[in-house]
């Protein structure tokens, strides 16, 4: 305060131009900033003039968010948030929105959260949006069935979730976004193609399916970089990602009672089969147990010229077979790295009862040199990190190690597996196979627990 008086209402902070105080309350919801206009008669209309408004009403009455809107005088928002339920206030909904449009907010964000209204339409003018840049709408009552033109025309990132979709509605706003450049899917349902070859400019796409909400069977996406793709049990084709540089695939399920042949061997494979000229690869713990299926069926596997590869997943027998496939048709890998996360997989009965059911013997499967590995629920209790033992993961190592063949980089990120000093023995370990195999070991300990939800 530099010896100044603080009752006098002047500080460091008010003597801030206008414009840095508008960006110091663009991080903070508007209900905040909005309170800041009772600190003095400098602060009174700062708020209103700040382009970036976040506003959550699910536990305030509407006519104080219309109260807000009111007030603000400034011409333009940059970034307009918006997160509310729908029951009893569409109108007021639209209003809202069609206030963004008039303000050319160029990034929007809508979030409704509302099971009493299953099928909420936008008004017209949310389609006629030529400012937005960046679009966010997360709901499970938001049908995107435009009804006139969508003129997108600035839009780069459009993310949508739990929306539905229809066939003719996807093709309608895409045409209606021409400079798109990344596209997130997540769980919306209804629509069965997804086709970009429209979309020159798209070269980001992220996919989540699930066996309730499926999301498109099929993806004609040629000018894709780069793909993330977690999708459910029921099949999912990629037609044509000929442009494809980096792939991120897993498959949510646990239950292989209603798996097929034709799935295993005409999906998965050829799903690997369509990524031969990707070289960066994301593979996650179910996908790798598949691809051990498809290993164990002596299922033909592509080669691939992927140069880093990522395996999320835990330290168990049945992902072993998928993995050494993996790596053996991979002769241009320099960079493996094992994430060792806590993920749903598919149970060993389940796997045993596959195999079971195409007269495969499960023991003569499960070779003498995979049974050093733990089964799922022993992995589990181990992932408390107690119980673990660093020779599991330098057997896990060692083996990968094995079946590489051009290998310069080999790092792995431990979860909760090793106390202090099964890390220290794991590190010293991991010296003496870098000089045996002349290859870099880096073993570092993880923070995150989880798969990762972003994809970069």
């Amino acid at each position: 305060m530099n010896g100044e008086d603080p009752t006098d209402g002047h500080d460091f902070i008010s003597s801030l131009p206008d414009a840095i105080l508008h960006l110091i309350l663009s991080s903070i919801p508007t209900k905040s900033a909005i309170r800041t206009s009772a600190l003095s008669k400098r602060w009174r209309h700062v708020w209103s003039e700040t382009p970036s408004l976040s506003i959550d009403s699910h536990r305030v009455v509407a006519r104080s968010i219309n109260k807000t809107l009111s007030t603000f005088s400034s011409p333009k928002v940059a970034t307009f948030h918006l997160r509310t339920c729908l029951a009893n206030r569409i109108q007021h909904v639209d209003a809202w929105i069609e206030f963004a449009v008039n303000r050319h907010a160029e990034k929007l964000s809508l979030e409704f959260r509302d099971t009493r209204v299953r099928d909420y339409d936008f008004p017209d003018s949310f389609y006629a949006n030529s400012t937005v840049k960046e679009l966010l709408i997360e709901s499970g009552s938001v049908v995107m069935k435009p009804k006139c033109h969508v003129s997108w025309i600035s839009l780069k990132s459009l993310s949508l979730s739990y929306c539905k979709l229809s066939d003719e509605a996807i093709v309608k706003i895409l045409c209606g976004c021409p400079l798109l450049e990344s596209l997130e899917l997540m769980f919306c349902d209804e629509f069965r193609c997804l086709d970009l070859s429209r979309s020159p400019r798209v070269v980001r796409l992220e996919i989540d399916r699930s066996d309730w909400f499926l999301g498109p069977t099929e993806i004609v996406a040629p000018h894709v970089h780069c793909l993330r793709l977690r999708h459910s049990r029921l099949p999912c084709r990629l037609v044509d990602v000929s442009c494809l540089k980096e792939a991120n695939l897993n498959i949510y399920f646990c239950d292989l009672g209603t798996l097929t042949g034709d799935f295993l061997q005409g999906n998965v494979v050829k799903m690997l089969a369509k990524l031969q000229n990707v070289e960066k690869l994301t593979v996650g713990a179910t996908f790798l147990q598949m691809l051990s299926l498809a290993a164990l069926c002596d299922v033909r596997f592509p080669t691939l010229k992927v140069e880093c590869l990522t395996l999320e997943t835990m330290i168990v027998r049945s992902v072993v077979p998928g993995i050494t496939k993996l790596l053996q048709n991979s002769p241009r890998l320099r960079k493996l790295t094992i994430h060792t996360v806590k993920c749903s997989i598919i149970s060993e009965a389940h796997l045993n009862s596959y195999l079971r059911s195409h007269s495969l013997n499960q023991r003569q499967c499960w070779r003498s040199k995979d049974t050093a590995f733990p089964g799922s629920m022993e992995t589990i209790s181990m992932l408390v990190g107690k119980y673990a033992e660093s020779n599991l993961v330098a057997s896990f190592v060692e083996r990968l190690l094995r079946n590489t063949r051009s290998l310069e980089t080999m790092v792995v990120l431990l979860v909760g597996y090793l106390d202090a000093s099964g890390f220290e023995e794991l590190v010293a370990m991991a010296t003496r196979l870098s000089h045996k195999r002349n290859v870099f070991i880096s073993i570092k300990q993880s923070h995150v627990q989880n798969v990762s939800n972003t994809f970069s």
